[in-house]
């Protein structure tokens, strides 16, 4: 009984709207953290532009789409690109450079070959590093 009381136009129009409002607040949300993580607008220039987009929300958003995307589209790229690094380095410093079980043998390996320690002391460290 319920379908009969909502044609599927009804149905189609319903999700278009819903769709649309998700877009909007979607281009809400990335508007505000782009001017918050702003380091060369002022304060004073932060707060207006929030105004704006609160009182006229529709043409504050798209005028600030307008005139900030170049600087959107950097400063996106930087945080993506440090982001990357900071996983890079986490990468290697747990895979192998910065520590681990096979990077410890490998080091004393090293100094065995060049003899540095003895043979004990190489099975000591390799049994150690192993036992963590």
């Amino acid at each position: 009984m319920v379908g009969a009381d909502y044609p599927f136009l009804d149905v189609l129009w319903t999700m278009l709207i819903i769709f649309a409002w998700i877009i909007w607040f979607w281009l809400l949300i990335t508007v505000f953290t782009d001017l918050f993580r702003r380091k060369d607008t002022s304060g004073f220039a932060k707060v207006l532009w929030i105004i704006f987009v609160i009182v006229l929300p529709f043409l504050g958003v798209f005028i600030y789409l307008i005139v900030n995307h170049d600087g959107m589209t950097d400063r996106s790229m930087k945080q993506t690109q440090a982001a990357q690094a900071q996983m890079d380095d986490y990468v290697r410093n747990v895979a192998g450079s910065g520590g681990g079980a096979a990077a410890e043998i490998e080091r004393a390996k090293g100094l065995l070959d060049s003899g540095a320690i003895t043979q004990a002391e190489f099975d000591a460290i390799k049994t150690k590093a192993l036992a963590s």
